[in-house]
């Protein structure tokens, strides 16, 4: 029997009635297929592109949800279905969302109707923090029926204060200042005395925001020049890109603000893009001292909040908004500018389907809604920076601080020759805690950086040398000793590690996955010999939260990582602890090395530069020097100046020592070298072909296919690598493997992977997944 979804023309009965128009439908469902549906008359004003649809799909009376793309006249030759029921009052799409999913499916290898579901908040379809309310007005004396129905005593009540408060008025307020019910007011619309109709209202009230409270502040020669470059692009309209290159410190958001300002005031909307959502507090903060109101789109709103921000930024109540990744799709009615801060952070590049680059798809907006968009970095992907170089973006430079302040020393430690004192406590040595306690006495603040959660990082057995990895994935658990393991019975007796070397660990915690999720209390014994007791080794976040209480007692203390911000407001909260000095030592993941503006932070620490260095990622040495840049920008920000001390195992390596000398030029020229002679981003565009299955040697085999189908395009302008094991061959259970393909044309890519993708047989059990522009190679 036919699949419908593949042969939409199959066992389609005749349209009853005759429709009075055409939808046009697509499914989230990775197909490319466009189904068209009959519009009943009854319908035909509500079915409009943007909006839900309930429409029969396949065999029998199976009903499915589709997005409207188009509404025509055009009756097709094939018979088709009614639609059944429009879901939504009002089209979650605008037209320009709606061209932008249609591109980015297209790019990015997916469903259309895989990128409309994915985009929309499940907030906004849900219609979160609004409900359906009855509304009642009563009918003009002309247009009351000559010999109008009697009335109750508590209907004429109702009708009269109707009268005498003209207008529409929610049923349940006149049910309240009448002292009727909800029947008496149906009964004066049975008889015509008055009209019943249904709209979606707010239920849930946003914070109240505050009114502005900061005037532009005074811009140097440089700041100047990048904003009128900005605003002439603003004024004469049209699409224009720039890439804000300046130090740490150089006063790059107050460029953004002036700009915003200009937008605002004709009337337009403003978007801004944040990469992470830590960042998001103090941009908030930022953008509301300016311009008072301001919409948040992030994944830690609740579904009330996000929902009532998507709505305000629909209808244009609100001039500026400012989110994480998917912001990018915020259904703004007049937008005037694009601001992405941070544009180098890999987390703008989704890991899901559909598996978009938040950046990227941010110009592609701006190009499609003919408006200005502005890159800025201290430490500038070399996509952009290439770009900029070839005369594709404008490049406003920021070379210096504002006021003059200098960029802040860079001391290296190097661990090999640093004498660490005997006992548990390793993550901070001699050089780096003497640093701290002169900070600290001097009434300064401590950020220090270990872009590693958990307690230990690695379980240990030394009689057969194997690692604790998870059951799902081929990946060491980390100890985590905070946790408490879900399982039950024995394994999560509390327990002591007992062997030589390493260190002892009362396990009552529990181990965890860092990539699925899965977590364990820790085994008695190795879990691959069954005999070796377990040592416990690595340094994460939680470990170094005890070394501090212990080597600084008394001082205020936060960690920032994912662990000790899953709360919403969580990121907020210890920002302004921080922010008002209740906090003296900041310290966690990555996520604390971008976007503070703190002017009493005198010290920086890196705890271990090298955690990532040797990655099997061409981008490995990019991503250390943007981290060690950012981080040490957040020293030296105040009248007090400050300095940064790393703690490294490889002084010499080029990315470290430049990084400490804040030479991003240096550094971007070498490296855009070495990949111009790999043939790696930026010099050629990549794709990425993720193949998967549960079973190891059928998913080798698949990529094999697919090795030999791509290898014989290589002299049409391909670069094939593999396939291969891909780093993390095992992830949640699914065995992987992965194929590069490189090409100096974006064009020549595409149309190699949809010929090879068009003539491939899929096979039961292997998921093939297509990641055009990978930030990740694991």
């Amino acid at each position: 029997m036919p699949d419908p979804l593949l042969f939409p023309d199959a066992h389609l009965p005749l349209e009853q009635p005759t429709a009075a128009g055409y939808a046009q439908v697509i499914f989230n469902r990775p197909l490319t297929t466009v189904f068209t549906y009959g519009i009943p008359a009854s319908l035909i004003h509500e079915v409009v592109p943007g909006k839900r649809l309930i429409v029969p799909l396949g065999r029998g009376d199976a009903q499915a949800i589709g997005y409207c793309v188009d509404v025509h006249q055009t009756k097709p030759e094939r018979k088709t279905k009614l639609v059944t029921r429009v879901i939504d009052s009002d089209p979650l799409f605008t037209p320009q969302l709606l061209k932008l999913t249609q591109w980015l499916a297209d790019y990015y290898f997916c469903g259309w109707g895989q990128a409309l579901d994915a985009v929309i908040p499940a907030a906004a379809k849900a219609q979160a923090g609004s409900r359906e309310r009855d509304f009642i007005t009563a009918v003009p004396d002309p247009l009351i029926p000559i010999a109008p129905p009697r009335l109750s005593k508590k209907q004429a009540i109702a009708l009269q204060f109707l009268r005498d408060h003209p207008g529409t008025h929610e049923a349940r307020h006149v049910v309240d200042q009448t002292d009727c019910s909800l029947a008496v007011l149906w009964g004066l619309v049975e008889r015509g005395y008055a009209t019943r109709e249904k709209r979606r209202v707010e239920t849930h009230l946003l914070p109240p925001r505050p009114l502005p409270t900061q005037v532009p502040l005074s811009l140097n020669h440089d700041q100047q020049k990048a904003m009128e470059a900005i605003v002439s692009k603003i004024d004469a309209g049209g699409f224009h890109t720039f890439l804000l290159y300046g130090v740490t410190g150089s006063g790059k958001t107050e460029v953004y603000l002036q700009a915003i300002d200009r937008v605002v005031r004709a009337g337009k909307q403003a978007l801004v893009m944040v990469p992470e959502i830590s960042l998001t507090p103090q941009a908030i903060q930022r953008f509301e001292a300016r311009f008072g109101s301001v919409a948040v789109l992030h994944s830690h709103l609740t579904d009330a909040d996000r929902g009532s921000h998507w709505r305000r930024i629909a209808v244009g109540n609100v001039p500026v908004i400012v989110g994480a990744r998917s912001a990018v799709f915020a259904p703004t009615a007049n937008l005037g500018l694009i601001v992405v801060d941070e544009e180098h952070e890999a987390s703008f590049k989704q890991e899901s389907t559909p598996r978009y680059h938040g950046r990227d798809l941010a110009i592609v907006r701006a190009q499609r809604e003919g408006i200005p968009i502005v890159l800025g970095s201290a430490t500038p992907s070399l996509e952009s920076w290439n770009n900029a170089s070839k005369g594709l973006y404008t490049q406003l430079d920021l070379p210096e601080r504002v006021s003059g302040r200098p960029l802040p020393p860079v001391g290296i430690i190097d661990m090999r020759h640093e004498k660490i004192p005997s006992g548990p406590y390793k993550a901070i040595g001699p050089s780096l805690e003497s640093a701290m306690k002169q900070a600290i006495q001097a009434d300064g603040q401590v950020i220090l950086l270990l872009n590693r959660r958990g307690f230990d990082t690695c379980l240990f057995c030394p009689d057969c040398g194997q690692t604790i990895k998870c059951k799902f994935c081929d990946v060491a658990m980390t100890y985590h000793r905070d946790g408490k393991p879900k399982q039950t019975g024995d394994l999560t007796m509390p327990r002591t590690i007992q062997g030589y070397k390493g260190e002892q660990r009362d396990s009552s915690g529990i181990v965890v996955c860092h990539y699925c999720g899965f977590e364990m209390a820790p085994p008695k014994r190795c879990t691959t010999c069954g005999v070796g007791s377990l040592r416990y080794y690595g340094l994460g976040t939680e470990k170094l939260e005890e070394e501090l209480a212990v080597k600084f007692p008394g001082i205020a203390a936060a960690r920032m990582d994912a662990d000790a911000t899953k709360k919403a407001g969580s990121h907020a909260r210890i920002f302004r602890a921080f922010q008002s000095g209740e906090i003296r030592i900041l310290f966690g993941t990555q996520m604390i090395a971008k976007g503070l503006d703190v002017p009493t932070v005198t010290l920086v620490g890196v705890i271990y530069a090298d955690q990532a260095l040797h990655l099997p990622d061409f981008r490995a040495s990019e991503r250390t020097f943007q981290l060690l840049a950012q981080v040490a920008g957040r020293a030296g920000r105040g009248d007090h100046g400050g300095k940064v001390l790393v703690q490294t195992f490889h002084p010499d390596h080029p990315c470290i020592r430049l990084a400490t000398k804040h030479d991003y030029r240096t550094f971007a020229q070498a490296e855009l070298a070495a990949r111009a002679m790999h043939q790696f981003p930026p010099s050629a565009r990549l794709a990425r072909i993720i193949l998967r299955s549960r079973d190891a040697l059928q998913v080798e085999r698949e990529a094999t296919r697919w090795g030999q189908m791509l290898h014989p395009l290589q002299p049409q302008g391909l670069k094939v690598l593999g396939p291969a094991e891909a780093p993390l061959k095992k992830l949640e259970g699914w065995y992987r493997y992965h194929v590069l393909v490189l090409s100096g044309s974006v064009k020549i890519l595409h149309g190699a992977l949809k010929a090879v993708q068009a003539a491939y047989q899929p096979v039961d059990g292997v998921e093939v997944t297509i990641d055009v522009d990978p930030m990740g190679m694991m």
